[in-house]
């Protein structure tokens, strides 16, 4: 697992933090039970403050993404298979709305993103 910090970014980087996890807790790369980097390793690892991990473990464990076991760690929770559903067509929805910014920003037709989702989709 590998997170990219941007100290550039608007967004506040225990927030970045917690979207990567997310992502890759929704897109399968972290599995059920899978033992998370420590607060303090990922602190470290990341050069960043321990409150910033702690804040972005925190916020994934009260949304329900990880569990925390005193004395071995965060680790991934069981999946609720609805609500993960849910989750990843959000995931989905908001990928496609940067999609349709750019078409409408290059004059491409809802007939031409159409058709170029149909032929991704029938390729996959």
């Amino acid at each position: 697992m590998k997170i990219i910090i941007s100290n550039t970014s608007k967004e506040p980087i225990y927030e970045q933090i917690k979207r990567q996890l997310k992502e890759a807790i929704l897109k399968g790369e972290l599995k059920e039970g899978e033992l998370l980097p420590s607060i303090r390793q990922l602190a470290k690892d990341l050069h960043i403050s321990v409150i910033t991990t702690k804040r972005a473990y925190d916020d994934l464990e009260k949304e329900g993404y990880i569990f925390s076991v005193v004395g071995k760690g965060s680790f991934v929770a069981e999946p609720n298979r609805e609500f993960l559903r849910e989750m990843r067509l959000k995931w989905i929805e908001e990928k496609l709305a940067e999609v349709v910014a750019e078409s409408k920003s290059l004059n491409i037709s809802l007939a031409e993103l159409q058709e170029m989702l149909k032929l991704l989709y029938d390729e996959g």
